[in-house]
């Protein structure tokens, strides 16, 4: 398979799978069990937020680290070896271990401790994931593959805080369930997937290639910017959930796992939905650059109703909304990045790059937000936030020029048969 070969749906499958089991153990604990761990007495309710927000950040910090030099070293693999799958075996085991550790730990910097591991296996396997998109898809099904990553992030939420809440179970048996699955999904889907050995025409040149050289391309930094902070109010929007509920509309604990879950439901429905019409209509059409901005814009206007009406009718239709703008945002937004990638030979280190946008804006969320509740003593500030930063990730992404057909490298060309 290369990137003139379309994918067939068993391809489809088993990276919409891995994808899935991604996105349930990363979002998961960060939705339901991370929060549970770290809430503190409703006298110092506060400190469990911003706990919450520091874990998230030290961990994503890691993970935004091992990301794109994961995938700088995956490009680089020995002609005749595997470029993806070693990587991606390896991470998805990581990933399962220290879950299971962090169900364990107990008290702010033991689970901050057991959550860079999590944050480094899901980042590194993610890259590896990522990198097969552009790998071995033409340009006319990017937006198919993103459409599958985006409603997966959606289902992966549903799956795992549904597991969790409809069977019961304790935090403890939460992260073994959690484990498992990683380790049984991520390592099938990584040893099915094809990932043809390296050869010499596709290791990056290394006078040339430095690990974000890309940035150099103004439109992919552009891109990036735009990625970075539309996801930063995505997560403004949705990583205190479960401490707006409990805190900000008073439920009782049982009552708000109960509503976060029907959040994330509803949010769920509309994500998969936006990811799967966009991601279609984009790869006919070709019109990423616009529609990933006006995904921007309703993904704003979910913060001003929950700002303006903090009920919970009114979060379930800001909800709606966020899943409407951030499903389509994610799904052609990706797709819009690969498009633009500056060079062929480094797919996997600039779409780690281009995942790292994401995390680093998914966990600069939670830690912004933990700061904002702790200077107002509630939650009208933080969404009033995630509605100016998702209007300024869409304005930056539309500086970005899109580009219908990217050159071949001097260096594919100087190798290509005589």
């Amino acid at each position: 398979m290369n990137s003139t070969t379309k994918a067939g749906g068993a391809w489809m499958t088993l990276f919409t799978l891995a994808w899935l089991a991604i996105w349930t153990v990363q979002l998961t604990p960060v939705q339901l069990l991370l929060p549970l761990q770290l809430d503190t007495p409703e006298d110092d309710w506060i400190r469990g937020v911003v706990s919450s927000g520091l874990v998230l950040g030290i961990g994503g910090l890691a993970g935004i680290i091992a990301g794109p030099v994961a995938g700088a070293f995956s490009d680089r693999a020995s002609v005749g070896r595997r470029r993806r799958r070693p990587w991606a075996l390896g991470a998805v085991w990581l990933t399962a271990a220290c879950l299971a550790v962090t169900g364990y730990a107990s008290g702010p910097w033991a689970v901050g401790a057991a959550w860079v591991g999590v944050s480094i296996g899901v980042a590194v396997s993610s890259a590896a994931f990522t990198a097969m998109i552009a790998d071995q898809l033409p340009p006319t099904q990017r937006g198919a593959a993103s459409a599958a990553v985006g409603s997966s992030q959606a289902a992966g939420i549903v799956l795992g805080v549904g597991l969790v809440v409809l069977l019961g179970l304790d935090i403890v048996t939460g992260y073994w369930l959690l484990a498992g699955v990683i380790a049984v999904v991520g390592t099938v889907a990584a040893l099915l997937l094809p990932d043809p050995p390296a050869t010499q025409s596709m290791r990056p040149d290394h006078r040339r290639s430095v690990l974000l050289s890309s940035l150099r391309d103004r439109d992919f930094a552009w891109m990036l910017s735009g990625r970075l902070v539309a996801n930063i109010g995505n997560a403004l929007g949705t990583a205190l959930f479960l401490f707006f509920l409990l805190h900000g509309l008073n439920q009782p604990s049982t009552e708000a796992q109960d509503n976060l879950l029907l959040l994330i439901v509803v949010y769920t429905v509309f994500v998969v939905f936006a990811s799967v019409l966009t991601g279609l209509v984009s790869d006919r059409t070709g019109d990423r650059r616009g529609l990933t901005v006006i995904a921007a814009f309703v993904q704003a206007a979910s913060g001003v109703v929950i700002a303006v009406v903090p009920t919970f009718e009114a979060t379930m239709i800001a909800a709606a909304l966020m899943g409407l703008g951030y499903g389509a945002f994610s799904t052609v937004g990706l797709a819009f990045a690969a498009d633009l990638l500056p060079d062929e030979q480094d797919h996997a280190r600039d779409l780690g790059i281009v995942n790292v946008a994401a995390a680093l804006g998914q966990l600069i969320g939670p830690m912004l937000g933990a700061g904002l509740v702790a200077l107002v003593g509630g939650f009208w500030l933080v969404f009033i936030a995630a509605a100016v930063l998702s209007v300024v990730g869409g304005v930056l992404t539309a500086v970005a020029k899109p580009k219908t057909r990217r050159p071949r490298s001097s260096r594919s060309r100087a190798e290509a048969p005589r």
